[in-house]
């Protein structure tokens, strides 16, 4: 290992959702497990693009332990735990939540509840695919229409371009 990525780093991750809300519970839980670099922010658990998330993802060597106090301050969805896991497992490290200690890829255990959460987040996104696709057809049902709301001069300018019916021509709109 070089001098910048010394193995078995153990790495904290601290998040809350509001400004209102406190880190330091977490950092000292953090921190009396050994935790030698936290990254935290204040940001919702539902964004994909949080910054330190990505910034303690792309950090990641060989050896290194990912720890949380909860899960929940990591993600908010079974398919979010698992893609993030799985990319702390393909970059060499380990998971370890300390409130679920089922949560903790160095543990023959902890590698099967991963497994099942895999199998599991493939079910809720195809539940989210149905769900989205039935709510989409009880609409179209009602006559909703989703997506752009047509222009108006279309319906009686069948057969005319956009500009002969009488409506404006967006620029640059893909």
């Amino acid at each position: 290992m070089s001098e910048s990525h010394p193995q078995n780093r153990r790495l904290g991750y601290a998040r809350v959702s509001t400004y209102g809300q406190t880190l330091d519970a977490q950092l000292a839980q953090l921190r009396a497990e050994g935790c030698a670099k936290i990254y935290r922010e204040k940001a919702s658990g539902a964004q994909a693009d949080r910054r330190e998330l990505l910034r303690m993802l792309k950090s990641l060597a060989a050896g290194d332990v990912v720890t949380v106090t909860r899960i929940d301050c990591l993600v908010r969805s079974t398919f979010d735990l698992f893609a993030i896991v799985k990319q702390i497992v393909d970059a060499g490290g380990q998971f370890r939540s300390l409130a679920e200690p089922w949560a903790d890829t160095a543990t023959s255990t902890g590698r099967l509840m991963i497994a099942v959460l895999g199998g599991l987040a493939d079910v809720e996104r195809d539940l989210i695919r149905t769900r989205t696709a039935e709510g989409r057809s009880r609409a179209k049902a009602r006559g909703q229409h989703h997506g752009a709301t047509p222009c108006p001069h279309h319906a009686t300018a069948a057969g005319r371009s956009p500009a002969a019916a009488g409506c404006p021509i967006l620029v640059g709109i893909a």
